[in-house]
């Protein structure tokens, strides 16, 4: 597909997932801008934009991703630099954005951390932000400028369809997934289960109940992100215990951090299938873990909001 760019796009990236941004600007037919970004020796962030940028339509590819802070810091740094040099807007194209998990006061005296990201990009200069799969819905209701919040299940669902696997059921890894699930059981027309986790006492063991019919299916759990693996990769051993024929899983975002790899490849997941919303380290990339790419989709987002064409279809 050929994409119709104005002159006055502009498209950057920094240093979290540079090679999603050029898959990116080859789908655009456009070059990356040219900037730069060093530090210092006691590790002060220092960018330079290297072109003029004076009245662009600049389009800035930064996931916040581990190392988060840095990378946090690059994207407001660079913000600040493009907001001074001139451009006519800013809008910044974050496949992860990181702090979501910390979305309300779930007890007394806690910070609403992903409220305060939201004013730090605001504030930086951001005009418009681009992003996939909030851990909470409702996180577009922290910012005062548009968002446009796409999802990954659509291309989760597309590889297990031409999967083609039989019998299958979605399931939901917690309570507050089943409004995920439901969406991918909808897009497969098929049925759904909860995993159900109770822990009745603090220091007892926790029960995990399958609300639904596993027995003989192949389960599909679904969820926005995974970040230790220890609630999909016990979810899993579950299903299979309690009668599944096999178990694959899948998410959005690849947060995989601390024994995340040791807890998938000993699990009876049979294959973990992600996005390259985050950039997947060679360690990273083992035998049961398949990642696909979100460029199309956040490219066909871009060409939208550039030539003000509506983005509603891709969220449908």
């Amino acid at each position: 597909m050929t994409y119709r760019l104005k002159n006055d796009f502009k498209m950057f990236t920094l240093n979290s997932n540079r090679e999603l941004a050029g898959e990116m600007a080859k789908l655009l037919g456009c070059e990356l801008g040219k900037c730069s970004v060093t530090q210092f020796s006691d590790g002060e962030i220092q960018i330079s934009i290297d072109e003029s940028v004076r009245g662009s339509d600049v389009y800035l590819v930064q996931s916040t991703s581990e190392p988060n802070n840095e990378y946090i810091m690059e994207l407001l740094i660079m913000l600040d630099a493009l907001k001074r040099a001139s451009a006519k807007s800013i809008n910044v194209v974050m496949p992860y954005y990181s702090y979501a998990r910390q979305d309300r006061k779930a007890r007394s005296r806690e910070p609403i951390t992903a409220k305060l990201i939201a004013n730090l990009l605001e504030t930086a200069g951001a005009t418009r932000v681009l992003t996939m799969d909030f851990h909470a819905p409702q996180t577009q209701g922290f910012f005062d400028i548009p968002v446009d919040h796409l999802t990954g299940i659509p291309i989760l669902s597309e590889y297990f369809e031409k999967k083609g696997l039989e019998d299958i059921v979605i399931v939901a890894p917690h309570n507050g997934g089943v409004v995920r699930a439901r969406k991918m059981a909808g897009i497969l027309h098929a049925p759904i289960a909860l995993i159900d986790r109770r822990r009745p006492e603090h220091d007892e063991s926790e029960i995990m109940n399958i609300i639904g019919n596993i027995e003989g299916k192949n389960a599909i759990i679904i969820d926005d992100l995974i970040d230790t693996a220890g609630t999909i990769t016990t979810g899993a051993n579950s299903l299979i215990e309690k009668g599944a024929k096999a178990v694959y899983a899948c998410c959005t975002h690849a947060v995989l951090s601390g024994p995340a790899i040791s807890r998938i490849a000993s699990s009876s997941i049979e294959e973990l299938v992600v996005t390259n919303t985050i950039k997947l380290t060679e360690e990273k990339l083992i035998n049961k873990i398949t990642a696909l790419s979100v460029a199309p989709l956040l490219v066909e987002a871009i060409d939208r909001i550039h030539n003000e064409k509506a983005v509603s279809p891709l969220f449908e």
